[in-house]
């Protein structure tokens, strides 16, 4: 393997940190609006469960790829799991009296457990050298936005 840093596509850099800025808006919206806090939040949580969707994706992707279902089967099963996760995080403010602020947290959590999975099928699959390295960012930043939440409804 090269020393050298891996290249990433200009493309894909452009789309992945664009792809932050529903989130820094939505988060700045939260701190800096108190008129609409409530709305930036809903807009900030929606994002995230839709990110975290689409991060699933990739898991299914590879579990088609598999050549053996005892292989599959666990990227089938992960594979749900961040979109179940969003759609619960999207019920629990209409739930719990607290609920925007535990959304924002399990989203929190599931991002970081999503990291976690991507760093397992790269062990297992070919991916970019840049794909983990731009997940980490990409995924900090989500959750640091996300933790606007808590913070602004204290």
């Amino acid at each position: 393997m090269s020393a050298a840093k891996p290249h990433l596509p200009a493309s894909v850099a452009w789309l992945g940190y664009g792809g932050l800025l529903p989130f820094a808006l939505s988060a700045g919206g939260s701190l800096a609006d108190p008129v609409h806090r409530e709305a930036w939040q809903q807009a900030l949580l929606a994002y995230g469960a839709v990110i975290l969707s689409f991060l699933g994706a990739l898991h299914w992707a590879f579990a088609m790829g598999a050549n053996e279902d005892r292989q599959a089967r666990p990227l089938y099963i992960w594979s749900v799991v961040p979109a179940l996760a969003g759609w619960v995080a999207l019920l629990l403010p209409l739930l719990l009296a607290q609920g925007t602020v535990l959304a924002a947290l399990l989203l929190i959590i599931a991002f970081v457990a999503h990291y976690v999975q991507d760093k397992r099928l790269a062990r297992l699959h070919p991916l970019p050298g840049w794909y983990l390295p731009l997940r980490l960012r990409l995924s900090s930043v989500a959750c640091l936005c996300l933790a606007a939440i808590p913070y602004a409804s204290r």
